[in-house]
């Protein structure tokens, strides 16, 4: 691959254009070629059909993985995305981005030392994806109730709440701070992920049902509040998703050339020239989960020379997946664990590297003392902090910052339910925040068909 020299942007060693576009685009292709249409019958057709399929009760939908696999086998992809769609409106998504090698596909009872599990998530994706080339029309809206759905954040849990609810007859109004529909699927998921405008492509699949008005450039707490949502509407689902990323609290954190890990995925989802992206040489990544694991390989696919992930504790502790430590480091990303950020160097306030101190590891291993990774870009990826709402979430009952919900995804607050990252005891999985707002939505139309909440 060709390098090109430009002027550095920001501190020294970070710079655009490390690689040209050409080479950008090539890195950033598929991350497992899509099935065709005879590979995925070959491929339905290695699944057992279990009765009780335990890759179903894995599925934090639902989906009735057996009953796809069995259409697409049987010829019939459209039927299959029916049965796909029905539990989960987010499919196409959540078959590119979901783990299913900690969820459905762990659970297959192919999954075994001289076998492998049936590729669940290959074949939902090519299900979807052929209903979406062809326009298949699954879902008509009832007659309409007269009653409306206040709905803030058009992210997944939004999405997925205001898609059945206007299915059921019910008017909706989606709030949505930023300029595009989607949230975490448009602004937060590698690039290399969700390829030629998806998400977009998904959402106007999902708002085509009608009923459902996107408001963008509404922010809950400044743009309207809970009290106007009450006056608007008969029923409100808050789907806010989370807010800034965590920090380090350690020394020299401030120093430029250290980056958030979300705004970074973020301003690289939205660029039209992927090599406009600067990036640095020696980049180290602190964190964990799946967002670390991205924003590492990215990094990498931008043209960043070395890529160290480093995370507090071991392997199996990470949130990422075998699988995907494995996908970072075929693509030449080093991860080390049991060290955790002392302290960020910086010279001149920029950032020359990351002093660590090991926190353990193997028993009867002695430990080493501190050490300094060389970087001129450091990215934080410990997570999201919860909205800072403080007035605007008065009275709600929370718990680290997050609001209590029910089984039905209702809060302490009588006609507001809650969904997504911004709830107590999720797992911030696309997955999970649509069948949060896939249960509210259920709770609400049962509410507002017996005549509750004004």
């Amino acid at each position: 691959m060709e390098l090109i020299a430009t002027a550095h942007n920001g501190p020294a060693g970070i710079a655009a254009a490390r690689l040209g576009e050409e080479d950008c685009r090539h890195n950033f292709c598929e991350m497992h070629s899509p099935l065709e249409a005879n590979g995925a019958r070959v491929e339905a057709e290695r699944c057992y059909f279990c009765f009780d399929a335990p890759c179903l009760e894995a599925c934090p939908t639902g989906i009735d993985v057996p009953g796809f696999i069995r259409m697409i086998a049987n010829h019939n992809p459209a039927g299959a995305a029916g049965l796909i769609l029905q539990e989960n409106i987010m499919g196409g998504t959540c078959a590119r981005a979901c783990p299913v090698e900690t969820l459905c596909e762990h659970a297959c009872v192919r999954n075994q030392d001289d076998d492998r599990p049936v590729t669940i998530g290959l074949l939902q994706r090519y299900a979807v994806d052929q209903a979406l080339d062809q326009d298949v029309n699954y879902f008509s809206r009832a007659s309409d109730s007269g009653r409306s759905v206040g709905v803030v954040g058009a992210g997944p849990a939004g999405l997925a709440c205001a898609h059945r609810l206007a299915v059921m007859g019910h008017s909706v109004v989606v709030y949505e701070a930023r300029e595009k529909t989607g949230g975490l699927n448009e602004y937060g998921l590698a690039a290399y992920k969700m390829l030629n405008d998806f998400a977009q492509r998904e959402s106007r699949f999902i708002t085509s049902v009608g009923g459902i008005e996107i408001a963008h450039g509404k922010t809950f707490g400044h743009d309207f509040s809970l009290a106007d949502l009450r006056d608007r509407h008969d029923g409100v689902f808050l789907g806010l998703g989370l807010g800034g990323g965590n920090t380090l609290g350690i020394p020299g954190e401030t120093s430029a050339g250290v980056e958030d890990a979300v705004d970074f995925i973020d301003r690289l989802r939205q660029a039209t020239r992927l090599s406009s992206i600067p990036v640095g040489k020696r980049v180290v990544v602190i964190g964990g989960g799946m967002t670390a694991i991205d924003v590492a390989v990215q990094a990498k696919l931008l043209g960043a020379e070395d890529v160290t992930l480093v995370y507090r504790r071991g392997p199996e502790q990470m949130k990422a997946s075998a699988k995907e430590q494995d996908f970072a480091r075929i693509r030449g990303v080093t991860i080390r664990f049991w060290a955790q950020p002392e302290s960020v160097v910086h010279q001149d306030g920029s950032v020359t590297g990351v002093e660590f101190h090991v926190t353990g590891g193997p028993d009867g291993q002695r430990r080493p003392p501190n050490f300094v990774l060389d970087a001129d870009m450091v990215f934080k990826a410990i997570g999201q902090a919860p909205q800072p709402l403080a007035e605007a979430l008065a009275g709600f009952k929370r718990e680290r910052g997050r609001l209590v919900v029910d089984a039905n995804r209702l809060t302490s607050q009588a006609g507001v339910w809650a969904g997504g990252d911004c709830i107590a005891g999720g797992d911030d999985l696309t997955v999970s925040a649509v069948q949060d707002g896939k249960l509210a939505a259920n709770a609400i139309h049962e509410t507002l068909s017996a005549g509750g909440t004004d």
